[in-house]
Parts: structure tokens; C-alpha cells; sequence
């Protein structure tokens, strides 16, 4: 039995390898020349449009796992990624406005949306944000020091299940509603838009999507081998057993609220990053990405996908945005109930999620195969006679 689950176990592994070098020829060779090299006229042609949907799916991906890592793996369920997501976004969006310069609707070295609300100069936290590299640092920290001090109290405090889940929704709404008001210096309802140019090139130039794209490619498989890494270590496994039996785990000596403080921080600071890289590609940041729906929705893309598998978060982030892409266009009145069958029927008949479907299958082959094999034998006994038969 042993040997037959260890060549089990390492040909999953190869599947999996082999999936990932699949993943990785798609995403960052294949994509991006089919666009770049490919005519218009051709069915291969990915168009600029298409490059920048699959570029906010890998933003969302990216999401997915580190949702996976504090859920799947931790057994920490957040309801509030929604606010370390939109706080990257924010970093990136406060350099995006002030690359714009004076190129803006009132030629003023403030942001527009500052001059029409009458502010005289500008607030001090906006203050280096004329800098990439300092935004993309904030992009990383703002989220980070957010999640390690709610993490630090949350987990000090022994706030756990379901209650840890509504504090964290309460956290979003809150950040939701401050970053709804206009005298926050965010732009308010509208948010942060009318963005220009990164690094001195348009984002409206195909090369600059292009680069954007590949970022968020690479981003995302770097992400990955990251979780990856820290899954299948000892830190891991002790946030597996954190997950399944954190009693067990204070009493063999470890302290469990730093290795959930851990894999909550950094999975602030990866959806962080993902904010920084969606917010140039779909041009707008505001308080909406903050409303607790959209955390909601970064737990079903793991739940769809296959909680505590890295790759079925991964997918589960691009099956249920590729279908809400879909069913929006192809059916704009009924989108969220197909939406919500497909959550209910993963749910009721996958446990595992899609990353889960052939093992399901086959368990469910094998009963029916048996079922049959009963019911064969049963007809084969009716017709010769059965054995209590014999002996009366």
C-alpha cells in the first residue's frame, strides 16, 4: 500500500510540474506574441483588450493564493482581503496620479480632483509618491503593517472561526467608508483615475499592456513558487496542524498566533502587490474594491477551485471571473444566478473543488462499477439458485 501511494504521490507531482511549465509557456510566451506578432485579421490574433482581461485574471490569481495560504492552509477564513488588495491599488494609483503632472484637466501640479475640491497643496502622505520605486515599496508595506497590526491584536486577543471572519468584513466596510469620504485625500467616491503614463511610457501604448501583462505573469508564478515553498516546508506543516488542531499544536511547544500572524502578513503584502499591478491595467482605483462582496468573492474563487490546493486557487480565480466575464455579455440579466449555481453545485458536489474533479470521478465510477458488479452477481445467483436455496 505504501509503495503504491508514494508512485501515487510523485505522479501527482509531475502532473503538477508539468502543469506548471504548461501554465508558464502560455502565460509569458504564447499570450503575449499572439498578440504582439499575430495580424488582427487572424483567429490567433489575442487582441489589447483580451491581454488586459487575462492580466487582471493573473492579478486575481494572485489573490486567490494568498487567500489559499491563510484559508486552505491555516484555517484562518478572512472576509477583508478586499482592503490589503485596494491599498496596493491606492500606492500604485497616488504614482499613476502624480506621474500624470500638469497633463491633467486644470494644468496644476496637483491632482484633479484636489484642485476641484479647493485643497492649496498637497496632503504630506502623498508626499515621494513622484517616485515609482517608493510606491512600489508602499504597495508592499501600507498592506503588510495594516495586516500585522490587526493580525498582532486579532490573534493576541485569541479572536478565531467565525468571528475573525466577521471583524475582518468590519474592517473593509470601515476602510470602505473613510476612503469614501472626499476631505481623505483619495479622490473620494470617484477614486484615483485618468491615469497617463508609467515610467514615462502611456498606458495606452500595446507595448506598455504588454509589459504590464508580463509583470503580473510573472508575478503571479513567482507568487506561487513562494507559496509553494512555504507550504511544503516545516513551517507548513505546522500551519496545517495549526489549521486542524490548534490545541495540539500550543501543547507541543509552538506558539501558534506567530505562525498565523506569518501567513497572514504575507498574504496582505502578495495581494498588495497584486493591487499595485491590476490598478494601471484596468486605469481606476476606488473605495468599491474595498465593498465586502468583492472579499466574499476572492474566498469563492478558492472554494470553487479547491481550498488548501495552490493550483486549484489559481484556477478556481480564473474559471469563476472567466464566467463572470462571459455570462455578463452573453446573459446580462441572469450572470449572477449562473454564477451562483456553479458556486452550489462545486460546493455540493465537488468538496475539493475543481482542482478535485478527477479524483471525484473516479471515486464515483469505482461505486458505480461496483454497484454493478453487485448487481450482476446477485443475477447470476437468482438464476443458478442461491446457496441457502441448496441447503433447504
Amino acid at each position: 500500500m505504501s509503495n503504491s501511494g508514494g508512485s501515487l504521490g510523485k505522479y501527482s507531482l509531475t502532473k503538477e510540474r508539468m502543469a506548471f511549465l504548461a501554465f508558464c509557456a502560455l502565460t509569458l510566451v504564447a499570450v503575449p506574441l499572439l498578440n504582439g506578432l499575430v495580424p488582427a485579421g487572424s483567429v490567433l490574433h489575442v487582441p489589447d483588450y483580451l491581454l488586459t482581461l487575462f492580466g487582471k485574471f493573473l492579478c486575481f490569481a494572485m489573490v486567490a493564493l494568498a487567500m489559499d495560504l491563510v484559508w486552505g492552509f491555516a484555517g484562518i477564513l478572512s472576509l477583508g482581503h478586499g482592503v490589503f488588495f485596494a491599498t496596493g491599488g491606492y500606492c500604485m494609483g497616488m504614482y499613476l496620479m502624480r506621474a500624470i503632472g500638469t497633463d491633467g484637466v486644470y494644468r496644476s501640479e496637483l491632482p484633479d480632483f484636489m484642485v476641484f475640491l479647493d485643497w492649496k497643496e498637497l496632503p504630506w502622505y502623498w508626499y515621494g509618491f513622484d517616485n515609482f520605486w517608493f510606491a512600489a515599496a508602499m504597495a508592499l508595506l501600507v498592506p503588510g503593517l495594516i495586516a500585522f497590526a490587526f493580525g498582532y491584536f486579532a490573534f493576541r486577543s485569541r479572536i478565531k472561526g467565525v468571528y475573525f471572519s466577521i471583524i475582518t468584513q468590519a474592517m473593509t466596510y470601515a476602510a470602505m467608508l473613510l476612503f469614501f469620504r472626499n476631505d481623505t485625500g483619495f479622490g473620494g467616491n470617484n477614486g484615483l483615475t485618468d491615469f497617463k503614463r508609467i515610467l514615462g511610457a502611456s498606458l495606452h501604448d500595446p507595448s506598455t499592456k504588454r509589459i504590464l501583462y508580463l509583470a503580473s505573469a510573472l508575478g503571479l508564478i513567482l507568487v506561487f513558487l513562494l507559496c509553494r515553498f512555504i507550504v511544503s516546508s516545516k513551517l507548513g506543516r505546522v500551519l496545517k496542524a495549526v489549521r486542524d488542531a490548534e490545541a495540539r499544536v500550543m501543547f507541543s511547544g509552538y506558539n501558534p498566533n506567530h505562525f498565523k500572524l506569518f501567513a497572514w502578513t504575507v498574504s496582505a503584502v502578495i495581494c498588495g502587490i497584486a493591487g499595485a499591478l491590476y490598478v494601471p491595467q484596468v486605469g481606476i482605483i476606488n473605495p468599491g474594491e474595498m465593498q465586502p462582496a468583492n472579499s466574499i468573492e476572492m474566498a469563492v474563487w478558492v472554494a470553487v477551485g479547491g481550498r488548501g490546493h495552490l493550483v486549484g486557487a489559481i484556477l478556481g480565480a480564473f474559471v469563476v471571473n472567466g464566467a463572470k466575464s462571459w455570462f455578463t455579455v452573453a446573459f446580462p440579466d441572469l450572470w449572477l444566478y449562473f454564477l451562483g449555481f456553479l458556486f452550489i453545485g462545486v460546493t455540493l458536489f465537488l468538496p475539493d473543488g475543481l482542482i478535485g474533479f478527477g479524483r471525484t470521478a473516479r471515486e464515483m465510477s469505482k461505486r458505480v462499477l461496483e454497484r454493478a458488479g453487485r448487481r450482476v452477481k446477485e443475477t447470476k445467483l437468482r438464476l443458478t439458485g442461491s446457496p441457502m436455496e441448496d441447503q433447504s
